[in-house]
């Protein structure tokens, strides 16, 4: 097939590039440039540049044609800006999943179309694998539950998924580092990128700090109303959160905010029955098969990771669904994606509302 595949920089990504062309599968690589050099310009650096070097130094060697594609513009107006605005809302939003939906496989699908050449195929270095089923191309979990990352992808469409690869989705992450030794490839020791994919290596509380600034309120004893100390902003803090308040005498956990007063109310027996969290809605939903999904108990993942809680989905009015965790989970945070497995199979997600 005539294949064209997202590098990144990466060793998922690269291997998969090597494991196509090995196939004898005629590949084209494409790297996706989304950061604006002066939105970055504030931190000192650019981390896409050694990611381009590493992509460079693969194709190189594979003797496989590389382009590189911008979509600044395209990822800021679709990805950053929703990311800043559901933040400064007190939301807590999943940039990964729109990156994918929106971009990767969104808007570099129609820049596809503008190009000369035809592909047949989209490939990825992402953990998951898609089979075709009476017609209906269904997403199924990867064996590496540790790396799988179906939540990542669980908001693509029919027509997306139809199209994808996924050739490392079948393995686990040792096996992949395997096949970069086995290959040689230059990025074989790279190590795995960490956080959101969209800022890389810089922290995500620099990233929200120069588009809202510091806003300083009370940091709020959820039991006494009593005020412990001082936040630079709500929207540094998500329901659950643990790290960065800053208190001695914890562990101290965020259980809710007042984005009107900039009040952030934290606890030190946040898993108490009191604040014992397992109901959810969502709404927003994208279903993988095109349809909803019946009332019924699934599997749902409210967080990239292993854990998955057993539950119950029922549809309330106007597309949302009432999900209830067979078991509590304390950091359900409004804005985030709560995904939705029949077993192996991602079947949709929404946003928690």
């Amino acid at each position: 097939m005539q294949v064209a595949v997202l590098v990144s920089g990466g060793v998922d990504s690269s291997v998969a590039l090597a494991l196509l062309k090995q196939q004898g599968h005629a590949v084209t690589a494409f790297y996706l440039k989304i950061w604006l050099e002066d939105e970055l310009s504030y931190l000192g650096i650019c981390p896409w540049q050694e990611d381009l070097s590493y992509v460079q130094a693969v194709c190189a060697q594979l003797e496989v044609p590389l382009q590189i594609v911008s979509l600044q513009k395209e990822y800021f107006d679709h990805v950053v800006a929703h990311t800043i605005a559901q933040v400064k809302a007190g939301r807590t939003p999943n940039p990964d999943i729109l990156c994918n939906s929106r971009i990767k496989f969104g808007m570099f699908v129609e820049y596809m179309q503008t190009l000369p050449h035809t592909y047949d195929a989209i490939a990825s270095g992402h953990y998951a694998q898609v089979a075709l089923v009476d017609g209906i191309a269904q997403l199924y979990r990867a064996p590496d539950e540790i790396k799988d990352q179906t939540y990542f992808l669980s908001y693509l469409t029919q027509q997306q998924l139809a199209k994808l690869l996924f050739p490392i989705g079948h393995l686990r992450k040792e096996q992949v580092r395997e096949l970069a030794e086995q290959f040689d490839l230059p990025n074989k020791i790279r190590k795995d990128s960490q956080g959101i994919c969209f800022l890389g290596k810089l922290k995500f509380s620099d990233f929200i700090k120069h588009y809202l600034g510091e806003r300083p309120g009370d940091l709020i004893e959820y039991e006494t109303g009593a005020v412990l100390g001082r936040h630079n902003g709500f929207w540094y803090y998500t329901i659950g959160q643990r790290q960065g308040i800053g208190l001695s005498g914890g562990p101290w956990y965020v259980v809710a905010k007042d984005t009107q007063r900039n009040e952030i109310f934290i606890s030190r027996t946040y898993h108490d029955h009191d604040k014992q969290r397992n109901e959810l809605t969502i709404a927003e939903c994208n279903w993988i098969a095109g349809v909803a999904s019946r009332d019924g108990n699934y599997l749902v993942k409210l967080r990239h990771g292993p854990q998955m809680h057993h539950a119950h989905v029922q549809m309330v009015d106007g597309g949302s669904f009432k999900i209830t965790l067979a078991n509590h989970d304390q950091g359900i945070a409004s804005g985030q994606f709560a995904v939705i497995y029949d077993g192996q199979i991602c079947i949709g997600a929404g946003i928690i509302v």
